[in-house]
């Protein structure tokens, strides 16, 4: 009985210390892969296959995205500001809360669904299917080959995927403003040119990079230890996608504490 009550008291502990050594093994594999960063010239021909299947592949997916989003929100914020009869505000507000906010965070989540469970899922099947193996044992640095790429190719991806995730959405949400919602186009723009900043564009830019770093750092590291045949690469992937997008809200959080402190 006591070591019933000792063992039910302990696990909790255990999975702790669990996690803790996890995190320490992902440092150290961002500290390998810093150092290969570099490198990443020597694979310029992947790198571009990999920019077209990060960035041209989610591509669809992020316009749609930001179609409906855009229109929802200039619909959504009409509902409020009519009531006050400030309607004019509408277009400022939206051009602050999607380049600063939704444009970097719901690209991002878009490029998890798409492409990061992707890489997550080839990256574990060529572990499980010892394909990883197969290429250090070649002499060649499995990690330079696979990962770098991959990384540069996400963080290069992201940025130009939130910029044209910021077109799209300000655009319809314009075109439902001025001709359903019948706001004055004139006085839409006029708020935006007039009080918009160029450092709301970069720092939404500034998060989409940093945003592309981690996500493409953890599908990438937790393909490559994938272990347990088929079942460990599903396992992977639904890992890969859960954990960036939580990594993902963690990091917008703390990002845009910082741009607040420093007055963007």
């Amino acid at each position: 009985m006591i070591e019933t009550i000792l063992s039910a008291l302990g696990r909790p502990f255990l999975g702790l210390f669990r996690q803790i050594e996890q995190f320490g093994r992902f440092l150290l594999f961002q500290w390998h892969v810093w150092l290969r960063l570099p490198l990443f010239y020597r694979r310029s021909t992947l790198l571009l296959q990999q920019i077209e299947t990060v960035g041209f592949g989610t591509l669809g997916v992020v316009t749609l995205t930001a179609l409906f989003t855009g229109m929802v929100e200039a619909i959504q914020l009409y509902n409020g500001f009519h009531e006050f009869g400030m309607d004019t505000f509408i277009g400022y507000t939206i051009f602050v809360s999607i380049t600063k906010e939704l444009g970097p965070v719901f690209a991002s989540l878009m490029l998890i669904s798409r492409s990061i469970s992707a890489m997550a899922a080839e990256l574990g099947t060529m572990r499980v299917t010892e394909q990883i193996d197969a290429i250090d044992i070649l002499g060649v640095d499995s990690k330079t080959y696979l990962l770098v790429p991959r990384i540069v190719a996400t963080t290069f991806s992201l940025p130009l995927l939130v910029l044209w995730f910021d077109f799209i959405a300000i655009g319809s949400a314009y075109v439902v403003s001025s001709y359903v919602l019948g706001i004055n186009p004139i006085a839409y723009q006029d708020t935006i040119m007039r009080l918009g900043e160029f450092s709301d564009i970069g720092s939404g830019i500034i998060k989409a990079a940093i945003f592309g770093f981690i996500v493409s750092s953890i599908g990438s590291y937790v393909g490559y230890h994938t272990s347990g045949g088929a079942r460990g690469v599903g396992q992977a992937t639904i890992m890969a996608v859960v954990y960036s997008a939580v990594a993902i809200f963690v990091a917008n959080y703390f990002l845009s504490a910082l741009f607040l402190y420093i007055g963007w």
